[in-house]
Parts: structure tokens; C-alpha cells; sequence
């Protein structure tokens, strides 16, 4: 029995410093529609708020920023125009990836 217990003790401490070594890299939010600002052209900045009281985050976008709606990846132009027509902002949620080592976004998504 001790051998066992001895054995699993070892196997765990040799698995700490792998788990340790883990690193995020990207960081998702999500928020209500209405608290997005889209950026107007494609190196421009995306701003939004994780709250009410929350100030406004502004974040880098690039050409590598993907915009999705239901999945599918549209141009920025269309998914602006596809945002603009929602009746209710404040009911649509909407995903924003944020790449924490490039400081940037890198994509925004939302289920219409």
C-alpha cells in the first residue's frame, strides 16, 4: 500500500511542472452589443466595456482580425452593416478575442 501511495505522490510532483509551464495567450470577453464600438476601417481600434460602470477598453485591430456572424467569416464592412441592423443591442452578445502577446484583437464574432 505504501509503495502505491509512494508512487502516485512521485507521478503527481513530476506532473506540476509541466502544468506550471502553461502560458494564456489569447483572452475572450463578453459583451452586450451596445457596449461595442467597431473600428472604421481595418487597422483602426475596437472599443467596448465589460460593464456599465466599466471605462471603455480600446484595443489594435489588424487585417488579420476575423469577423464572424453565426460562424461564418464575413469583411469588416458587412459585419458593421449586419450590427448596424440589430433592433436590441443590449440583448445581442458578442465575443471579442483578445491576443494578449500582440496586443491586438483578433476576432470579434456574434450569433445573429
Amino acid at each position: 500500500m505504501k509503495l502505491k501511495v509512494l508512487i502516485t505522490a512521485v507521478l503527481l510532483s513530476l506532473a506540476l511542472p509541466a502544468a506550471a509551464d502553461m502560458k494564456v495567450v489569447k483572452q475572450a470577453y463578453e459583451i452586450a452589443l451596445s457596449d461595442m464600438r467597431l473600428p472604421r476601417a481595418i487597422g483602426g481600434t475596437l472599443a467596448f466595456k465589460e460593464c456599465d460602470d466599466c471605462q471603455y477598453v480600446r484595443l489594435r485591430v489588424s487585417a488579420d482580425t476575423r469577423y464572424q456572424i453565426n460562424g461564418k467569416a464575413v469583411p469588416l464592412k458587412k459585419f458593421r452593416a449586419a450590427l448596424a441592423e440589430v433592433e436590441e443591442p443590449d440583448q445581442e452578445a458578442v465575443t471579442v478575442l483578445h491576443h494578449l502577446e500582440r496586443n491586438q484583437v483578433a476576432a470579434v464574432s456574434v450569433n445573429l
